[in-house]
C-alpha cells in the first residue's frame, strides 16, 4: 500500500510539475491541475469497494472543460459537465454484483474546496474568468467574491494592455483587442455617449470627458462597469483646449494586497483659452481632483506667450507633462512643460516655461505616454522641406531633459496603413505601445522591451465610406480596482 501511494503522489507531482514547466497554454496547465488533484483525491476519498487501487483509471467526459482558454468574440454560456471515474476489475474472472460495476460519477463541486477552486480560477485570462462564471452559480459566486478579486490581482497571469477601438462616431460601441491571445471582443463603455469624448486611463481606471460643454467628467472600470462621476471643476466654462490625464496612485510594497482595489487616483484638467484681442497670449489653467478628498484644486494659473496648450497631456511619477504649439516667433513647432502634481496654487506669469522642454525633432503631431513611469513620446516625424508632412513614425524616451531614440517604425509596417495622417492615433502603458491610423481600423504594436513591431489580428469591422474615421485608447484590464 505504501508503494501504492508513492506512485500515485509521484503522478500528481510530475504532472503539476509539467503544468508549471512547460510553455502550454493556460487550457493544458488547468488541465493538469485538476488531473492531478483528482488523482489524489479519487484516490484516498472515492476508492471502490473490491477494486485494486493500483488499477484505478480516470477519464474525463466527452465535453469536460469546454471553457476554452481560447477567448471567442462573444461572451456566452457555457455547460458544466462532470468528471467520469472508471473503475477496473480486480481479475477478468472476478465474479462483481452490478452496483460494484457502476460507474461512479461526481461533479466539480464535490471535487475541489472553494479556496482550491479560487487559486485555480485565479491564473485564468480575464476573458475567461467571465466565462468561468457562467458555468455554474458556485463558479459565479466565486469569481465575484472579493477574495478572489484579492487572490486574482496578486496570484494571476500578468494581462498586458487591451486596445479598444471605436467603430462608430455615434455610440460608444467598439471592439476591445487582447494582445495575449490576439483576439478581439465585441465591447461596450460605460457613460461615454460618443466617440470623440476626451479619454485618459491608468492602472485598469478610464476617465471619459465630453467634448461639448467639457463638464460631464466620469471615472470608470471598462471591465466590471462600475463608474463615478465626478464633480465639475473650476475655471472656464468655455475653453479653445482642453487636456485630461488621470494617474492611479501605486500603493507601495507593503500595503499593496491590501489597498490595491481602493487605490486613489488623480485627474488632471488643462485648460488653455486665448487671451481676448490677443492671438499671441493665452490663458492655461491646470486643475487637479484627488480621489482622497473627492475636490478639485487650481495648482496653476499662467499665461503662455508664443505657446498656447492642446489636448495632449499626462501624468508621470507625480510630475504632469503637457504637449504645447507653437503659436509664431519660435523655431519649434512643438514643445513640452511640466509641473508637480503634489505643488501648491501659483499664478506666477511664466513659472511653466521655465520647464520648457524642446521635441527631439520636426514632428507632425505628438502623443505622450507613460510606461512604467517612464514619459515616452510617440510622433509623426515631418520631412525637412515639408514639417507637415509625415514620412515616418519615431518612438522616444525622456531623460532627464534629454530625449533617446526607442525605436522608428520600419517602412513596411508604416506603408501598410495606406495612406498615413499627418496625425494619427497611439497610446500605451506597461512595455506596449499601440498606434493607428485615423483612416483605417488597422493596428500595429510595439514592444518596448523586445523592441518587436507587430501587427494585431485583423480587427472584424470594415471602412464603410471613405471619410470613416477610426480611433481608440488602450487599458489595462483588471477586475479589483473601484473607481
Amino acid at each position: 500500500k505504501k508503494e501504492q501511494k508513492r506512485i500515485v503522489f509521484s503522478l500528481a507531482r510530475a504532472l503539476l510539475s509539467c503544468s508549471f514547466v512547460f510553455p502550454l497554454r493556460f487550457i493544458f496547465r488547468l488541465c493538469l491541475c485538476v488531473i492531478s488533484i483528482c488523482i489524489i483525491h479519487s484516490y484516498f476519498t472515492i476508492q471502490p469497494r473490491n477494486v485494486s487501487s493500483s488499477s484505478l483509471t480516470l477519464s474525463l467526459s466527452k465535453d469536460q472543460w469546454l471553457l476554452r482558454m481560447e477567448a471567442e468574440t462573444s461572451w456566452t454560456n457555457y455547460p458544466y459537465s462532470y468528471i467520469t471515474y472508471v473503475p477496473e476489475a480486480e481479475s477478468s474472472y472476478s465474479e462483481q454484483s452490478d452496483d460494484e460495476t457502476k460507474v461512479e460519477t461526481f461533479s466539480m463541486d464535490s471535487l475541489l474546496p472553494d479556496d482550491l477552486l479560487e487559486r485555480i480560477l485565479s491564473f485564468l485570462p480575464i476573458a475567461s474568468i467571465f466565462r468561468a462564471g457562467t458555468v455554474c452559480k458556485r463558479w459565479n459566486e466565486i469569481v465575484s467574491s472579493r477574495r478572489f478579486l484579492w487572490n486574482f490581482s496578486n496570484n494571476s497571469v500578468p494581462q498586458r494592455p487591451w486596445y479598444f477601438m471605436f467603430t462608430s462616431t455615434d455610440d460608444p460601441s467598439g471592439y476591445a483587442y487582447d494582445p495575449i491571445i490576439r483576439k478581439w471582443y465585441s465591447f461596450d463603455l460605460p457613460c461615454i455617449e460618443t466617440s470623440n469624448w476626451f479619454v485618459a486611463s491608468s492602472c485598469g481606471l478610464v476617465c471619459f470627458m465630453d467634448n461639448d460643454c467639457r463638464n460631464k467628467i466620469y471615472v470608470s472600470n471598462p471591465i466590471t462597469k462600475q463608474w463615478r462621476r465626478l464633480i465639475e471643476p473650476p475655471g472656464h466654462k468655455s475653453t479653445d483646449y482642453t487636456a485630461m490625464s488621470t494617474c492611479v496612485n501605486r500603493a507601495g510594497q507593503a500595503n499593496r494586497a491590501v489597498n490595491r482595489a481602493n487605490r486613489s487616483y488623480s485627474v488632471s484638467i488643462v485648460k488653455s483659452k486665448q487671451v481676448p484681442g490677443n492671438f499671441f497670449q493665452w490663458d492655461l489653467s491646470i486643475h487637479l481632483y484627488s480621489s482622497e478628498t473627492m475636490a478639485w484644486t487650481t495648482s496653476v494659473n499662467d499665461v503662455l506667450s508664443g505657446w498656447r496648450g492642446g489636448n495632449e497631456s499626462v501624468i508621470c511619477d507625480g510630475v504632469l507633462y503637457l504637449l504645447i504649439y507653437s503659436t509664431g516667433g519660435s523655431d519649434h513647432r512643438h514643445g513640452l512643460i511640466a509641473t508637480n502634481v503634489s505643488s501648491t496654487g501659483s499664478s506666477s506669469s511664466g513659472i511653466l516655461m521655465r520647464s520648457f522642454i524642446p521635441m527631439p525633432c520636426s514632428l507632425t503631431c505628438g502623443r505622450l505616454m507613460n510606461l512604467r513611469e517612464r514619459l515616452v513620446i510617440v510622433g509623426g516625424i515631418g520631412k525637412h522641406d515639408r514639417p507637415e508632412v509625415i514620412k515616418g513614425i519615431g518612438i522616444w524616451v525622456l531623460r532627464g531633459k534629454e530625449w533617446v531614440e526607442m525605436a522608428k517604425m520600419p517602412q513596411r509596417f508604416f506603408q501598410g496603413f495606406g495612406e498615413f495622417d499627418d496625425v494619427f492615433a497611439s497610446s500605451g502603458t506597461d512595455d506596449l505601445v499601440y498606434i493607428q491610423s485615423y483612416g483605417s481600423p488597422a493596428l500595429v504594436t510595439f514592444d518596448m522591451n523586445l523592441k518587436y513591431w507587430k501587427w494585431s489580428q485583423k480587427c472584424p469591422v470594415t471602412k464603410k465610406f471613405p471619410l470613416q474615421l477610426f480611433t481608440g485608447f488602450c487599458f489595462e484590464p483588471r477586475l479589483e480596482i473601484a473607481p
